[in-house]
């Protein structure tokens, strides 16, 4: 029997993405339950290759954080909202009570520092049922899982989020990389839409924000 080809750079990040969004099927699904994942995958394992500057990412989590406080204090039991903060262009999903609460959520979060744009994702109506969020959350881990599978594209370079079967996609990429992952998530089991919420690159852009790579084995140091 042939042993399948291993890939050392994408089985370890799919366990884990896996993993992480399993787990967050056995915990509440708040508005602030987005932002646990996020720290965890993004905050200290892809900080070193995260396309954003570390001022970016640190401003991205107080955004979320702040947004998410204000929201709950403001609304409470009346809004089930995800704040979704990149590049500090905040997404943000779920649903309201009414139309008077989602022009209330857009106020707060635009009053929060260094939001630099604002992608109104609300619905007005009742919240989901909990199966239906989890399989939300199944559909999130199965679009990232399939992006690590992925050998063109470098999956740590988007975000997920899934609401009511939509995808979106968030992320600093090429256009090539848009229509790439756009494509992977499309084809993925209970995806009903994929709305891209990308900021842009050239390839130039992006050549110059990859790693320098070896050119060679270094000299012998003199004597």
């Amino acid at each position: 029997m042939k042993t399948p080809a291993f890939r050392p750079h994408a089985t370890p990040w799919r366990a884990l993405i896996v993993t992480l969004s399993a787990a967050a099927l056995l915990v509440p699904l708040s508005g602030c339950a987005p932002l646990v994942a996020g720290a965890a995958v993004g905050g200290t394992v892809l900080v070193a290759t995260d396309r954003r500057t570390t001022g970016a990412q640190v401003e991205d989590q107080a955004i979320e954080l702040k947004a998410a406080n204000r929201l709950r204090e403001q609304l409470g039991e009346r809004a089930r909202i995800s704040v979704t903060s990149f590049n500090r262009r905040v997404l943000l999903t779920g649903e309201v009570a009414s139309e008077a609460d989602r022009q209330t959520a857009l106020r707060i979060v635009q009053g929060v520092d260094n939001v630099a744009g604002l992608v109104d994702e609300l619905a007005v109506m009742g919240s989901p049922s909990l199966t239906a969020r989890s399989a939300d959350a199944l559909v999130t881990a199965r679009v990232k899982a399939a992006f690590v599978d992925a050998a063109d594209l470098q999956a740590n370079a988007f975000k997920v989020v899934t609401e009511r079967g939509t995808v979106y996609l968030m992320g600093l990429v090429t256009k090539r990389e848009a229509d790439r992952a756009s494509e992977i998530a499309r084809a993925v089991p209970g995806v009903q839409r994929v709305v891209r919420v990308f900021e842009y690159l050239s390839e130039a852009d992006l050549a110059r924000l990859q790693p320098a790579k070896p050119t060679g084995e270094s000299a012998a140091p003199s004597r």
